[in-house]
């Protein structure tokens, strides 16, 4: 499939990559169907691109990565039906965000996706998770791309 996008141009993605958000996202209800790209410049940075808006592209990156200790906390009843039954079978990520210190990361509400199954849902944390995580100078090799 062909998809059109305002940050990639014209990306041809296979069927089989689409992930499914069947309840979309807070404010993007009606993007269910994503790809996941890889971001050039940067392997730890990688793109959630809406395949239904060429214009609606999420930053997003493996929180462990970034924050030593991270463990998502979230109810069974959060995961919902669609998502797999063992957790180990899950992969997490945090959209990336920019606040005037700096580089952010959400989370407390992060995407978790089922990749056997192509299906994810942005979750709430049940522990106190900041929504703006700042990320220091230090730590991030990200300065400067989202």
């Amino acid at each position: 499939m062909q998809i059109n996008t305002t940050r990639f141009g014209s990306v041809e993605v296979a069927d089989e990559d689409v992930i499914r958000f069947p309840a979309g996202l807070p404010g993007l209800n009606d993007c269910t169907s994503w790809v996941l790209l890889a971001d050039a410049y940067h392997e730890a940075l990688g793109w959630l691109q809406s395949t239904q808006q060429d214009d609606v592209a999420l930053a997003v990156v493996t929180p462990g990565r970034f924050v030593a200790g991270y463990e998502l906390r979230v109810g069974r009843a959060e995961l919902g039906s669609e998502l797999a039954a063992r957790q180990d079978e899950l992969h997490v990520l945090v959209i990336v965000g920019k606040n005037q210190r700096g580089i952010t990361l959400n989370l407390k509400a992060p995407l978790v996706i089922d990749l056997a199954k192509r299906v994810g849902r942005q979750v709430v944390a049940s522990s106190e998770l900041p929504v703006q995580y700042e990320l220091s100078k230090a730590e991030s090799p990200l300065r400067g791309a989202a």
